[in-house]
Protein backbone atom coordinates (compact mmCIF):
# COMPACT_ATOMS: atom_id res chain seq x y z
CA UNK A 1 0.00 0.00 0.00
CA UNK A 2 2.93 2.30 0.70
CA UNK A 3 4.02 2.07 -2.94
CA UNK A 4 0.56 3.19 -4.07
CA UNK A 5 0.67 6.32 -1.90
CA UNK A 6 4.22 7.10 -3.01
CA UNK A 7 3.25 6.76 -6.68
CA UNK A 8 0.14 8.95 -6.36
CA UNK A 9 2.03 11.55 -4.30
CA UNK A 10 4.32 12.04 -7.31
CA UNK A 11 1.45 13.57 -9.32
CA UNK A 12 0.78 16.26 -6.70
CA UNK A 13 2.66 18.83 -8.83
CA UNK A 14 0.03 18.29 -11.56
CA UNK A 15 -2.68 19.28 -9.07
CA UNK A 16 -0.62 22.31 -8.05
CA UNK A 17 -0.17 23.41 -11.67
CA UNK A 18 -3.89 22.95 -12.38
CA UNK A 19 -4.73 25.06 -9.33
CA UNK A 20 -2.32 27.81 -10.39
CA UNK A 21 -3.71 27.86 -13.94
CA UNK A 22 -7.32 28.10 -12.77
CA UNK A 23 -6.36 30.80 -10.25
CA UNK A 24 -4.50 32.74 -12.96
CA UNK A 25 -7.51 32.53 -15.29
CA UNK A 26 -9.75 33.85 -12.50
CA UNK A 27 -7.37 36.76 -11.91
CA UNK A 28 -7.27 37.64 -15.61
CA UNK A 29 -11.07 37.49 -15.80
CA UNK A 30 -11.34 39.78 -12.77
CA UNK A 31 -8.98 42.32 -14.33
CA UNK A 32 -10.92 42.17 -17.63
CA UNK A 33 -14.18 42.62 -15.71
CA UNK A 34 -12.86 45.65 -13.84
CA UNK A 35 -11.41 47.27 -16.97
CA UNK A 36 -14.57 46.79 -19.06
CA UNK A 37 -16.85 47.95 -16.25
CA UNK A 38 -14.68 51.01 -15.62
CA UNK A 39 -14.66 51.87 -19.32
CA UNK A 40 -18.42 51.40 -19.53
CA UNK A 41 -19.19 53.57 -16.49
CA UNK A 42 -16.74 56.28 -17.56
CA UNK A 43 -18.12 56.12 -21.09
CA UNK A 44 -21.51 57.23 -19.81
CA UNK A 45 -20.11 60.44 -18.34
CA UNK A 46 -16.95 61.24 -20.28
CA UNK A 47 -17.67 62.04 -23.94
CA UNK A 48 -14.40 60.81 -25.49
CA UNK A 49 -14.48 57.37 -23.75
CA UNK A 50 -16.57 54.80 -25.60
CA UNK A 51 -19.43 52.93 -23.90
CA UNK A 52 -19.68 49.76 -25.99
CA UNK A 53 -23.02 47.97 -26.18
CA UNK A 54 -21.32 44.62 -25.59
CA UNK A 55 -19.81 45.53 -22.22
CA UNK A 56 -22.63 44.18 -20.03
CA UNK A 57 -22.79 40.80 -21.74
CA UNK A 58 -19.02 40.35 -21.68
CA UNK A 59 -18.84 41.32 -17.99
CA UNK A 60 -21.63 38.85 -17.13
CA UNK A 61 -19.90 36.09 -19.08
CA UNK A 62 -16.60 36.76 -17.31
CA UNK A 63 -18.40 36.71 -13.97
CA UNK A 64 -19.96 33.34 -14.86
CA UNK A 65 -16.52 31.88 -15.48
CA UNK A 66 -15.10 33.39 -12.29
CA UNK A 67 -17.96 32.15 -10.11
CA UNK A 68 -17.78 28.51 -11.11
CA UNK A 69 -13.99 28.37 -11.35
CA UNK A 70 -13.66 29.98 -7.92
CA UNK A 71 -15.96 27.28 -6.56
CA UNK A 72 -13.58 24.68 -7.98
CA UNK A 73 -10.64 26.45 -6.32
CA UNK A 74 -12.50 26.40 -3.00
CA UNK A 75 -12.75 22.61 -3.23
CA UNK A 76 -8.99 22.26 -3.33
CA UNK A 77 -8.47 24.62 -0.41
CA UNK A 78 -11.30 23.07 1.60
CA UNK A 79 -12.91 26.50 1.75
CA UNK A 80 -16.30 25.49 0.43
CA UNK A 81 -19.42 25.93 2.53
CA UNK A 82 -19.91 23.15 5.04
CA UNK A 83 -21.66 22.61 8.31
CA UNK A 84 -19.17 22.18 11.16
CA UNK A 85 -21.38 22.72 14.21
CA UNK A 86 -21.35 19.04 15.19
CA UNK A 87 -17.80 18.18 14.11
CA UNK A 88 -16.38 18.31 17.63
CA UNK A 89 -19.11 15.96 18.92
CA UNK A 90 -18.71 13.28 16.25
CA UNK A 91 -16.14 10.47 16.39
CA UNK A 92 -13.13 11.21 14.19
CA UNK A 93 -13.73 8.13 12.04
CA UNK A 94 -17.34 9.13 11.35
CA UNK A 95 -16.27 12.66 10.53
CA UNK A 96 -13.72 11.39 7.99
CA UNK A 97 -16.36 9.10 6.49
CA UNK A 98 -18.87 11.97 6.20
CA UNK A 99 -16.22 14.21 4.60
CA UNK A 100 -15.44 11.43 2.12
CA UNK A 101 -19.13 10.90 1.38
CA UNK A 102 -19.66 14.64 0.82
CA UNK A 103 -16.70 14.78 -1.55
CA UNK A 104 -17.96 11.77 -3.50
CA UNK A 105 -21.30 13.56 -3.89
CA UNK A 106 -19.52 16.70 -5.12
CA UNK A 107 -17.52 14.55 -7.55
CA UNK A 108 -20.80 13.17 -8.93
CA UNK A 109 -22.10 16.75 -9.24
CA UNK A 110 -18.94 17.72 -11.13
CA UNK A 111 -19.46 14.85 -13.58
CA UNK A 112 -23.07 15.98 -14.09
CA UNK A 113 -21.80 19.52 -14.68
CA UNK A 114 -19.47 18.23 -17.40
CA UNK A 115 -22.09 16.15 -19.20
CA UNK A 116 -25.15 18.39 -18.85
CA UNK A 117 -23.13 21.60 -19.13
CA UNK A 118 -21.61 20.42 -22.39
CA UNK A 119 -25.06 19.42 -23.70
CA UNK A 120 -26.39 22.90 -22.92
CA UNK A 121 -23.33 24.68 -24.29
CA UNK A 122 -23.18 22.72 -27.54
CA UNK A 123 -26.96 22.49 -27.93
CA UNK A 124 -28.90 25.47 -26.63
CA UNK A 125 -25.88 27.77 -26.40
CA UNK A 126 -24.69 27.07 -29.92
CA UNK A 127 -28.11 27.99 -31.35
CA UNK A 128 -28.17 31.51 -29.91
CA UNK A 129 -25.97 34.53 -30.04
CA UNK A 130 -25.26 37.52 -27.86
CA UNK A 131 -27.69 40.39 -28.47
CA UNK A 132 -24.97 43.03 -28.73
CA UNK A 133 -22.59 40.72 -30.63
CA UNK A 134 -24.67 38.65 -33.07
CA UNK A 135 -21.52 37.10 -34.53
CA UNK A 136 -20.61 35.48 -31.16
CA UNK A 137 -22.30 32.24 -30.12
CA UNK A 138 -23.94 31.95 -26.69
CA UNK A 139 -21.95 28.74 -26.38
CA UNK A 140 -19.42 30.84 -24.47
CA UNK A 141 -22.06 31.80 -21.89
CA UNK A 142 -22.76 28.13 -21.06
CA UNK A 143 -19.20 26.82 -21.46
CA UNK A 144 -18.02 27.73 -17.92
CA UNK A 145 -20.17 24.97 -16.43
CA UNK A 146 -18.37 22.01 -18.08
CA UNK A 147 -15.00 23.76 -17.68
CA UNK A 148 -15.60 24.15 -13.95
CA UNK A 149 -16.81 20.55 -13.84
CA UNK A 150 -13.44 19.38 -15.15
CA UNK A 151 -11.57 21.50 -12.60
CA UNK A 152 -13.85 20.21 -9.84
CA UNK A 153 -13.19 16.59 -10.86
CA UNK A 154 -9.45 17.17 -10.70
CA UNK A 155 -9.60 18.82 -7.27
CA UNK A 156 -12.15 16.33 -5.89
CA UNK A 157 -9.97 13.39 -6.92
CA UNK A 158 -7.11 14.95 -4.98
CA UNK A 159 -9.36 15.61 -1.96
CA UNK A 160 -10.77 12.07 -2.00
CA UNK A 161 -7.24 10.70 -2.22
CA UNK A 162 -6.27 12.74 0.85
CA UNK A 163 -9.29 11.32 2.71
CA UNK A 164 -8.23 7.79 1.82
CA UNK A 165 -4.72 8.61 3.00
CA UNK A 166 -6.15 9.83 6.32
CA UNK A 167 -8.20 6.65 6.69
CA UNK A 168 -5.07 4.59 6.16
CA UNK A 169 -3.23 6.69 8.73
CA UNK A 170 -0.74 8.10 6.23
CA UNK A 171 -1.61 11.77 6.70
CA UNK A 172 -2.70 13.76 9.75
CA UNK A 173 -5.23 16.37 8.64
CA UNK A 174 -6.60 17.52 5.30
Amino acid sequence: MSGFFDAVDKIKPAFDVTYKIVLFVCKILLVVDILITTMSVLGRYVPFIPDPAWSEEVVLTCMSYMAVLAAALAIRRGAHIRMTAFDRYLPKGLLIFLDLLADICVLILALVMIVVGWQYASGLGAKGSYVSMPWLSRFWMYFPVPVAGVAMVVFELETIYRHIKRICGREEEV
